[in-house]
């Protein structure tokens, strides 16, 4: 039975549904990328710059043809972005130890890299040798960052995102209701990847680089994606770490998650706990969320 539903950020009502059965019913020919594209056309669905949500449209379908609610065509090539959640080329990395103080590093280059392939490459490569999450090509809107010292030898890498959905401890502190939380949720940014490389031990490094980035991402999203953020948030393993960078970044702790993943319908999948950090780029930050 086809039911209300949030996917990709929207509310799917049943007439969605059978608007997209009888598009794919009339055009049996279309491929699943003019499926996403006129679907993107009938609902005016773009990013504040008024391109087209292709692929959020495109993952839409999928998880609708997921639950058998429609039934997509044969996909006729490779996605396009199916390289990026390839395993990285061979990598040789300098692990000539870096330790000292900042000052030591002759200054730190932090640099925004989503728009260059080398770079993104970079950020990849050092993610999936050395984070021990690794690598996940990050879905919707994000922004990838690298830092470097005065030399060009990469220190860190950071990557923000979509932000989560739900989560209890921040939707509480912000104070939003559900239709609030839908409108604001892509002015909040969250930090799903923060590696310093494990040879580079400088003291209060990771807390400068997280006040470097904060002190322009909101500029950095609006110039790619036409609207700012007003919100960072960040989830830490409280069995892992102990949050001590971002505190010393004067990042708020909200609380704990509760060890349960979005997907534990039955209630019975667990995953690790995690800290809530957050941190307001803005003073009415409230205000813009929950506009």
């Amino acid at each position: 039975m086809i039911s209300a539903c949030i996917l990709q950020g929207r509310r799917i009502e049943p007439s969605d549904v059978v608007q997209i059965q009888e598009l794919i019913r009339t055009h049996p020919e279309w491929s699943r990328y003019r499926l996403s594209n006129e679907l993107c056309s009938l609902w005016n669905w773009r990013t504040e710059l008024g391109e087209r949500k292709d692929m959020a449209a495109r993952t839409l379908l999928c998880k609708l043809h997921e639950r058998g609610w429609v039934q997509l065509p044969p996909p006729r090539i490779a996605s396009p972005n199916r390289h990026r959640l390839t395993a990285p080329p061979p990598r040789t990395w300098d692990t000539a130890p870096i330790v000292g103080s900042l000052r030591s590093l002759g200054g730190v280059r932090i640099e925004e890299v989503s728009a260059r392939i080398e770079a993104r490459t970079e950020v990849r490569s050092a993610l999936a040798s050395f984070h021990y999450l690794g690598y996940r090509a990050p879905v919707g809107e994000s922004l990838q960052y690298t830092a470097s010292d005065s030399s060009g030898r990469l220190l860190g890498v950071m990557v923000f995102g979509a932000a989560a959905w739900k989560c209890a401890a921040r939707d509480q502190w912000i104070g939003w209701n559900p239709a609030q939380r839908k409108a604001g949720l892509g002015r909040i940014a969250n930090q799903s990847r923060f590696l310093i490389l494990p040879w580079v031990q400088v003291a209060h490094l990771a807390s400068h680089l997280l006040g470097a980035v904060a002190r322009r991402i909101a500029s950095d999203w609006k110039r790619k994606y036409g609207h700012s953020v007003v919100l960072l948030e960040s989830f830490v393993e409280v069995e892992r770490f102990r949050g001590t960078c971002y505190r010393a970044a004067n990042w708020e702790a909200l609380g704990r998650t509760t060890g349960r993943s979005r997907q534990d319908r039955d209630r019975t999948l667990r995953v690790p706990v995690k800290e809530v950090f957050v941190l307001p780029l803005k003073a009415d930050f409230r205000r813009e969320l929950a506009a």
